[in-house]
């Protein structure tokens, strides 16, 4: 029976086999409009942020009652990796870290694991508690940020009209929430003297419980007539000011007005809360995040069409800044990266046409529309979205998706070359290689097997390659069996020249190379080895990275002051900073966050926690020189103007984000030991020049006062430990004793004493506390003050006390190189630590190995499929072995390559060097299985050898030129630059090496066999 031929089939359903290429070409069109756009590709965030509060507790008593109650709970949950905590004293903020391993379908239950085992032990924690509350949604993105500023109009008016602007936008298509940034709480502030209250023998409970009372809401009851129900309501409730003014009290026989003993206003939070800045004004900001699986790009169109509609009518005085623009940021990237793709087809067509002449160069170039129309269509049903990394990955494939179509006219031109009709001529192809392709095809998707498996951030972040890569290959094979032979058919002719005729001097010039080489076998082998051995030593000389850093315009500009520092402090010093980027010609425009970090306005963004010692500018500089001369500015002069904080100026990151590039994490059960140990670690890292701006995540302490209550004294005044707590709170920082129902909003009502906020430690002293009598007693009267110092705030990971050293790089330096650097001095720092106390490496470099660990652990898998596909193609160990043999060979390239330009050896240019295994042995197992043919016909060795391999140095050498030609529009991108540089080099060595190489191992092994090379 004759075996099923696909080309064939093609050929004789010609009409069926046009009209599926009318329908490839039509679905291919209508999904690249309808896919996504994004400028990178989501990635889980697998963070969960649970926090909690205990008003008035100590630090120590909030880390063993609160976070250490909490930590051993949810380390019991599935999937979890790490426990973050952030502790400070009454508050409480646990990150919960999943195994990167973790299944993006499994993390929903994961959360619901961590709510539920908490909610379990609610009953064992301190009464009192705030909480706990959980944030599983840290990873949302807030792509569409504006600024509103006003001229003329109190907060509380700006943010009225921000609100209704918030409640327009909300109704927008795929908007999936907004939240309000620096909005102020208003309150209403009732401030009293407290020996005046005295003087009139009131006693503050009365008046904080009369207030409560007339403002309480509660049911009234419904009157039920016999034709109507009639709802009952009491007056009382307060509205403004003038209510709270006119609240009367019963004193000794007379009625007092609240007006007569106390001050009434309405104000803002004090002290502020988290405050937005834009542009150096104070503002409100807008921050709007997509519901997944929506369309940047639409939803920014849409957006901005009706804000456009909306600051129509906003009032006269109020501005709106685009602050952040995610649509114009991911329409500017697809379309450079459009752009290179469509230059790389350019590069690709011209290669084929030069090299194929004319006819055959146009079924080549037939078969990438067809080919890409197909991988388009199959994108979107794969729900891959144009971003980054899959337009990187649709460059990368577009050179290898011409290789089997290349493989199959190049195999027809060569039939009708002999003489053989057209049909015979375009199934030529699939009778004798189509196989061998495939499984080269398939041998360079196992290639990309450790990028799509990866189970990391990092490997989730670049799946796309993987995925992408992998579609195109596929579908080129399809293409270049059943399309192209039909192409051919109607466009190849006969060559002019006869198939005997002399070779041409390039192919001349190769036969002759090739049998020098086989005759010269073991010194070919030697050099080759000799060049493998230079290039394994050459690796340590190429400097090693994570992800590079992004090539947007944004800058990050970081200060944080001492860690007791105030939020006025911060304020203060975000002020100092508009006024110093104001000045600077090449910044576009700016946003200022005080309290608090930037929100995730970039998904690989390294989002900061709410701190009130805390500021972050986000810089939009002009172009890209621009921010690189702002950068510079920035980090000679921010050291002079805020000597005071540790201030950082740094570009977007790319991948999972990481901070600061250099970390040693000093971990132990005893704080105080922590921070002399991470002292000495600091002074062994300021000794190196390769390290700047060392710092600690925590380590300053802060002032406290004890204040010591003599309990037979209060008792006998009727007094408590928890009364004093309760007037020291009301007269400082004030006490909240009801709420104001105003439109959407609940002012909160607070008293406290008149001058509570400017107390001094002396005047703490004589401060009045009230008696049941209405009599006060001065504090120190019935309490002594002890001063000292304690730390503000604690972090631990995984349940122990973690201090963290942080550094960044000197210029021109790479986290890894500092960190090798100082590996022998740091181990012997960490060798001389007591039993518990441990140093280890964070930020780049321990992500690095994380990452590289997880796609390293695939690598198993990748040389089992390989290996699998490569015997049952080649059906005999020599064979494999020689296959085997050369994958290695492309190091030569990549490590010739990645020296010359100067380009890191990162996780990107990794997943290049894997990829490159698969393209070298798809090349290697087709030559193979084209001298396997020549022999079968009866050729002898030597010659079988020699002409098979004559057959594939146009196919081999179009297709290393395709790609690394094709690879020139990426090349320079700061994220592409390393894998396009590994892979040029790579295949362009292995290319060569393969057409000598191979064929010298085949006739080396057949010579040890004994076989005689020149007589079949």
């Amino acid at each position: 029976m004759k075996p099923f031929n696909l080309s064939e089939w093609a050929i004789n359903h010609r009409a069926v086999v046009v009209y599926l290429m009318i329908v490839a070409v039509a679905a291919g069109v209508g999904a690249f409009f309808k896919l996504g756009r994004a400028e990178d590709p989501a990635f889980t965030i697998r963070t969960m942020v649970v926090g909690a509060a205990w008003p008035g507790a100590t630090l120590q008593d909030t880390l063993d009652q609160v976070t250490e109650r909490l930590e051993r709970t949810l380390q019991e949950a599935p999937h979890v990796d790490r426990l973050r905590s952030f502790t400070r004293a009454g508050s409480t903020t646990i990150f919960v870290d999943l195994d990167g391993r973790t299944p993006a379908e499994a993390i929903e239950d994961a959360w619901y694991q961590v709510r539920k085992k908490v909610g379990d032990i609610r009953h064992t924690l301190p009464q009192g508690l705030v909480g706990p509350r959980f944030d599983d949604e840290f990873g949302d993105t807030y792509g569409i940020i504006y600024g509103f500023t006003a001229d003329g109009f109190s907060h509380r008016e700006l943010r009225d009209s921000v609100e209704d602007v918030r409640s327009q936008l909300l109704r927008v298509p795929d908007v999936a929430k907004i939240d309000v940034l620096g909005a102020q709480d208003e309150h209403f502030y009732i401030e009293f003297a407290m020996d005046e209250l005295a003087g009139l023998g009131i006693d503050p409970a009365a008046l904080t419980a009369a207030l409560r009372a007339q403002n309480v809401v509660t049911p009234t009851g419904v009157l039920q007539t016999g034709d109507e129900a009639i709802s009952l309501r009491v007056s009382g409730a307060f509205r403004d000011t003038a209510d709270l003014l006119e609240v009367s009290f019963a004193v000794g026989g007379r009625m007092l007005r609240l007006g007569d003993i106390a001050q009434v206003r309405r104000g803002y939070a004090d002290p502020p809360q988290s405050l937005f800045r834009v542009n150096g004004q104070p503002a409100l900001g807008l921050a709007i995040a997509m519901r997944e699986g929506g369309d940047i790009l639409a939803l920014g169109d849409r957006v901005k069409a009706r804000m456009a509609a909306i600051i129509g009518e906003l009032p006269l005085g109020i501005d709106v800044i685009r602050v952040a623009d995610q649509p114009v940021t991911v329409d500017e990237a697809i379309a450079d990266f459009t752009t290179s793709l469509w230059q790389a087809i350019a590069i690709i067509l011209a290669i084929g046409f030069i090299a194929l002449g004319v006819r055959a160069g146009a079924v080549v170039a037939l078969t990438i529309p067809l080919t890409l129309a197909l991988v388009f269509a199959l994108m979107d049903l794969a729900n891959i979205d144009l971003h980054r990394i899959s337009l990187g990955a649709l460059i990368i494939a577009l050179a290898l998706l011409v290789d089997d179509a290349m493989t199959t006219v190049d195999a027809m031109t060569r039939r009708l070359a002999l003489g053989e009709p057209k049909r015979e001529a375009a199934t030529y192809a699939y009778r004798t290689l189509a196989f061998a392709m495939l499984t080269g095809t398939l041998v360079t998707i196992a290639g990309f097997v450790p990028i799509g498996f990866a189970r990391s951030s990092a490997g989730e972040y670049t799946f796309s390659i993987f995925a992408v890569v992998a579609i195109a290959l596929l579908v080129s094979w399809f293409v270049a069996v059943v399309f192209a032979p039909l192409l051919g058919t109607a466009l190849l002719k006969a060559p002019a020249q006869a198939a005997g005729a002399a070779p041409g001097r390039a192919l001349h010039l190769y036969r002759g190379l090739l049998n020098g080489a086989m005759r010269l076998r073991w010194l070919t082998l030697l050099v080759t080895l000799a060049l493998f051995v230079v290039a394994i030593l050459g690796v340590r000389l190429i400097p090693q990275q994570f992800f590079p850093a992004s090539d947007r315009v944004d800058l990050l500009v970081d200060l944080t002051l001492p860690q007791n520092a105030s939020i006025h402090a911060a304020a203060a010093a975000a002020e100092r900073l508009d006024a110093m980027l104001a000045e600077d010609p090449d910044l576009d425009h700016w946003s200022t966050y005080v309290g608090q970090g930037a929100i995730r306005f970039y998904l690989p963004l390294n989002v900061q926690l709410p701190n009130p010692f805390y500021a972050q500018a986000v810089l939009v500089a002009k172009d890209f020189e621009g921010r690189l001369r702002i950068e510079e500015r920035l980090e000679e002069s921010l050291p002079e103007v805020f000597p005071e904080a540790v201030s950082r100026v740094s570009p977007l990151e790319l991948g999972p984000p990481v901070g600061w590039p250099v970390q040693y994490r000093v971990s132990g059960p005893d704080p105080e030991r922590l921070r002399g140990i991470a002292l000495e670690l600091a002074g062994l890292m300021a000794e190196s020049s390769l390290t700047r701006q060392i710092n600690f995540n925590w380590m300053e302490t802060a002032r406290e006062v004890t204040i010591r209550i003599d309990q037979d004294e209060a008792r006998r005044l009727g007094l408590s430990s928890q009364a004093v707590s309760a007037v020291l709170a009301t007269n400082i920082s004030g006490s909240t004793v009801t709420q104001v129902r105003d439109d959407i909003f609940l002012v909160d009502v607070i008293t406290r004493e008149v001058g509570g906020q400017t107390l001094s430690t002396s005047s703490l002293r004589t401060l009045p506390v009230a008696l049941a009598d209405g009599r006060t007693v001065a504090l120190n009267q019935i309490a002594t003050f002890d001063f000292g110092q304690d730390l503000p705030l604690i972090w631990r990971r995984d349940r122990v006390p973690t201090l963290t050293v942080q550094a960044d790089t000197a210029p021109g330096l790479l986290p890894e190189t500092v960190v090798d650097a100082l590996a022998e001095g740091v181990a012997a720092l960490a060798g001389g630590l007591p039993v518990g106390y441990d140093i280890e490496v964070g930020g780049t470099v321990e992500e690095s190995a994380e990452s590289r660990a997880s796609v390293m652990a695939v690598v198993p898998l990748m040389l089992f499929l390989m290996l699998t596909l490569l015997m049952f193609q080649l059906r005999s160990f020599p064979l494999l072995v020689m296959v085997l043999s050369v994958v290695p060979l492309g190091l030569i390239g990549v490590v010739g390559a990645l020296l010359v330009s100067g380009r890191p050896l990162g996780f990107v240019a990794i997943l290049g060097i894997l990829a490159l295994i698969g393209m070298i042995a798809k090349n290697s197992v087709i030559l193979i299985s084209q001298i396997e043919q020549e022999r079968a016909g009866g050729r002898p060795i030597w010659d079988a050898v020699v002409d098979a391999s004559s057959s594939r140095v146009r196919p081999i050498m179009l297709t290393a030129l395709s790609t690394v030609l094709g690879l020139i529009p990426i090349a320079p991108t700061v994220f592409w630059g390393p894998m396009a540089f590994a892979i040029m080099g790579g295949l362009s060595v292995a290319s060569l090496l393969t057409l000598v190489v191979v064929p010298t191992l085949y006739v080396t092994w057949e010579s040890l066999r004994g076989s005689d090379l020149r007589r079949g």
